[in-house]
């Protein structure tokens, strides 16, 4: 089996030879996949997750953002509910199979804030799905905070519509840069119906001082494919702090680089997973400190039913400049049946000598004392089983410091856990 196949990628290929070549940041994608391909197992950063879902997909060469597919991501939008969860008045970005929908979006208006789509004269950002996405952009959110300026809370929403038994495939392309000692909290959404890829990179800049809450609700059609990548750099006293809920998706990997390249910056790359059937969720982070005196937090829960898979891939890299380093990850799995599966890899790679580093990680079964202690006060075994992962669950949900983001992903996951265990 070879690391290196360009004939896997033929099919997204040929979606880029049918249509006008575009920009130079779509070329450049393409020519990365003609040289290298899409990765095999035997690629480390891949080891624990097969792309063979994704390789051998049929996919659409329809129009994927037709005036039928805008209604029926019309309708998925209002499933989300976003008037009980109190952000009707939000401003929101969407995005449909790729495209951005203006009748379903509210544009921000907040002076101090400003957005256009298609940031398509980026740099291609390293990493295969990075260059598929790079290779078949058509729309994205760029997101620009002023010096000083609050921005509140802006929502992206990524609606994925499948028609049919050829996949169709949204390869949304953001950046959000936040100037000196701005702030943002961006909620992001990804949800859906039927078969489709879903592939957004976030190009992430975080000046001196400013802060950038990102929290992000994976909950896609359960045939639909997420595959995501976020690159977020971080000045001097800067931070990034982000939580990531991953529900549906037979097929979900969430990739995270973020670099302190400033003293003092801080990095949080939190998530939790829930996972049932044949659901696989992959959550691979590489955080660097290339700074001194800088913070990064990681923690990252996952419960399994079913034959489920997770992974955790999570490293962290101390550059030899970047003493005084404080760095902290780890890895817990809930494993609710015999034939789930977590398979984790929490690394350290450290060139400073004055850091103060650690990680681990942990997997068991739910406690047999504390199930009986609630059965044999009259709860339910269903009940039980519920209350006792949703304590285990809440320490990480609690790292989430906006109230509101956080009440959007424990109504997704109170939900998800309803439906898995019906």
């Amino acid at each position: 089996m070879n690391a290196i196949d360009s004939n896997n990628a033929a099919q997204f290929l040929a979606l880029y030879d049918g249509r006008a070549q575009g920009s130079a940041l779509n070329q450049a994608g393409a020519a990365y996949l003609r040289r290298a391909g899409l990765p095999r197992r035997d690629v480390e950063a891949w080891k624990y997750t097969d792309l063979r879902p994704l390789t051998a997909l049929a996919v659409s060469a329809d129009e994927p953002c037709s005036e039928a597919t805008l209604e029926t991501a019309a309708g998925l939008l209002r499933t989300l509910d976003l008037e009980s969860a109190g952000l009707s008045g939000t401003p929101r970005l969407v995005f449909v199979n790729g495209c951005f929908a203006t009748s379903l979006s509210l544009l921000p208006e907040l002076a101090g804030m400003t957005w256009h789509d298609a940031p398509t004269d980026g740099l291609l950002a390293p990493g295969a799905m990075a260059a598929l996405n790079a290779m078949l952009s058509r729309d994205g959110a760029s997101l620009l905070v002023s010096a000083g300026v609050d921005a509140g809370r802006v929502l992206l929403v990524t609606l994925g519509v499948g028609t049919g038994a050829q996949a169709v495939t949204g390869h949304p392309h953001h950046r959000i840069v936040l100037e000196a000692d701005a702030r943002l909290s961006l909620l992001e959404i990804a949800h859906g119906s039927g078969l489709y890829v879903n592939n957004p990179v976030l190009d992430i800049d975080v000046r001196a001082g400013a802060h950038l809450t990102h929290v992000r609700l994976q909950d896609e059609a359960i045939e639909a494919l997420h595959l995501s990548t976020v690159h977020s750099a971080v000045a001097e006293r800067g931070s990034y702090d982000s939580f990531s809920l991953a529900l549906g998706a037979r097929l979900a990997r969430h990739e995270v680089h973020a670099t302190m390249r400033g003293r003092g910056g801080e990095v949080q790359v939190n998530g939790a997973q829930l996972l049932d059937g044949q659901q696989h969720a992959d959550l691979t982070s590489v955080i660097m400190h290339q700074a001194p005196s800088c913070i990064s937090r990681q923690t990252v829960k996952n419960v399994l039913s079913g034959r489920s898979r997770a992974v955790f891939q999570g490293k962290i890299v101390v550059d030899r400049i970047a003493q005084k380093t404080d760095g902290y990850q780890m890895n817990q799995a809930l494993l609710l049946s015999d034939e789930a599966e977590i398979d984790t890899k929490p690394e350290l790679e450290i060139y400073a000598d004055d850091v103060k580093c650690s990680h681990g990680a942990t997997a068991g079964a739910l406690d047999e004392d504390q199930l009986f202690y609630l059965r044999s006060r009259g709860v339910p075994a269903g009940l039980a089983r519920a209350i006792l992962v949703r304590a285990f669950l809440a320490d990480a949900l609690g790292l989430i410091d906006d109230a509101v983001s956080r009440a959007v992903l424990e109504r997704a996951l109170d939900a998800s856990w309803a439906r898995k265990v019906a």
